[in-house]
């Protein structure tokens, strides 16, 4: 893949203290922010958008902002002493860590399609960028042909539903897996597996119904290992969710990675291998993790987390003990 290198010597830090997002939805769940609410909250911040390429397609991290709540919930089973620990020696609180929300555009015969949809607000008030970002690069919700989502939890299909309850995407197909729609919205799903109180996990359901509500009429399932169009194929990543995928971007000999949740951040699911607690079927998804991070780590694949340090790229690299993260070098 042109355009990523790897700086080898930040194995260990990955990541910035930032302000923190919430974790827990407010009962009355908020959607997708116009462009303008974007951009009065991110009016004096960086950039939110990084422009590389796979080959002949043109790619675009797009920020949707910040989600972010208790570090032992995605490090469900860290002993808590050396969790703590662990965060302080990467510069990072230990009461709280941030999530970011890495959305890719990728540009590919004269289609624009979009990898996740992103939280907006049904996770906190730190998310929605993403409308602020398309315009800061020349381009409206109109612009995008398709939206692919690797699994329907919120954070990843939020902004699919505008406040007015109508389509962010008006003119986007959007595609789903087809086993998290039957588990989250053909039938009332049992959450109970999740390390989170009950309202929230209420919320949780409402907020994946209510963004799903408007495109449901046309969704497009599809099962994991499908190729959506030329150059973009979905690979089985099951355990976080019934469905979930992951995607391979590819053109000519370079390719990209995209792991979804497979990890939340770095340090506490690569660089140490402890265990997310919202994967559903936690057996099943340490065997995806560990069959999608060895080819990564083998083929020397450019890495995209949803999650990781904005723009979340760099590469899998294996230890004698498992994984370490090694960030991308910053291109101008």
């Amino acid at each position: 893949m042109s355009g990523i290198t790897v700086n080898r010597r930040q194995v260990i830090l990955t990541a910035a203290s930032v302000t923190a997002g919430m974790i827990l939805p407010t009962v009355s769940i908020a959607f997708a922010q116009s462009a303008s609410t974007a951009q009065s909250i991110n009016a004096d911040g960086n950039v939110g958008y990084y422009r590389f390429r796979v080959g002949d397609i043109s790619a675009t991290v797009l920020s949707d902002g910040l989600i972010g709540g208790p570090p032992q919930v995605y490090a469900s089973d860290a002993p808590e002493a050396e969790l703590e620990e662990v965060l302080r020696q990467a510069f990072l609180p230990t009461d709280h860590m941030t999530l970011y929300l890495n959305t890719l555009l990728i540009e590919t015969n004269g289609r624009r399609i979009l990898l996740e949809a992103g939280a907006g607000q049904t996770m906190g008030p730190l998310g929605g960028r993403i409308f602020d970002n398309l315009a800061a690069i020349g381009l409206r919700p109109e612009d995008i042909d398709t939206v692919v989502i690797s699994h329907t939890h919120p954070d990843h299909v939020g902004n699919l539903r505008t406040a007015d309850g109508g389509k962010a995407f008006p003119r986007a197909t959007v595609f789903a897996p087809r086993a998290d729609w039957d588990f989250f919205i053909a039938n009332d799903p049992d959450l109970s597996y999740m390390p989170v109180p009950e309202d929230f996990r209420r919320n949780f359901a409402a907020a994946i119904r209510q963004s799903l509500e408007p495109v449901a009429n046309d969704i497009e399932l599809y099962e994991a290992g499908t190729e959506i169009v030329p150059g973009l194929t979905t690979l089985p990543a099951l355990g976080h969710t019934p469905g979930m995928a992951n995607f391979l971007v590819h053109s000519g000999n370079d390719q990209l990675l995209l792991t979804a949740d497979l990890a939340y951040h770095p340090i506490v699911n690569i660089d140490h291998s402890w265990v997310p607690g919202p994967d559903r079927d936690k057996e099943e998804a340490l065997a995806s993790r560990r069959r999608i991070f060895d080819m990564a780590a083998a083929d020397r694949l450019p890495v995209l987390g949803f999650h990781f340090p904005f723009p979340g790229l760099g590469r899998m690299l294996k230890t004698d003990t498992g994984y370490a993260w090694v960030p991308a070098n910053w291109q101008f």
